[in-house]
């Protein structure tokens, strides 16, 4: 989008549907680093219906645990190597924030997660705001794409 093009307000109707993450990058706020959230070829889903949303990612190198149930070791990596919640979201004119009710991380059951979003018919964008990075703790902003599902 150009810089001098105003930036549309987000209407409710464009999010719903699935759509199929395609980046997931970080970047660090006092360094202003970016990196992969979960490797260079995430894979990832949000779904958007009229009451629910689901937001569920994989990174490509998640290995299967040897045996089940998985040890304690392989229970840690799959932690580590995702990053899933489900709940509401309301859409504001800039931004949809999603109403935690259940996490990966229970420590998010129960939040607002705000993404400031750009969407078209295609493609939708996330930036979060500043925020604690739950894998390693440092402050980090959130930088998602998406593509729509056919």
């Amino acid at each position: 989008m150009a810089q001098d093009m105003p930036v549309q307000p987000i209407r409710h109707e464009l999010l719903l549907g699935s759509w199929r993450m395609t980046s997931w990058m970080t970047r660090d706020v006092s360094t202003g680093e970016r990196q992969p959230a979960l490797g260079q070829e995430p894979h990832g889903i949000v779904i958007y219906t009229p009451e629910r949303v689901i937001f569920f990612i994989l990174r490509n190198n998640r290995n299967r645990p040897q045996r089940l149930p998985p040890s304690d070791e392989e229970k840690i990596a799959l932690f580590d190597s995702m990053f899933a919640y489900s709940g509401s979201y309301t859409v504001e004119s800039d931004r949809v924030v999603h109403h935690v009710d259940m996490s990966w991380n229970e420590a998010w059951s129960g939040t607002e997660q705000v993404r400031f979003c750009k969407v078209d018919e295609h493609t939708l964008t996330y930036t979060s705001p500043p925020t604690q990075n739950p894998f390693d703790g440092r402050e980090i902003i959130h930088e998602v794409t998406y593509v729509r599902e056919k």
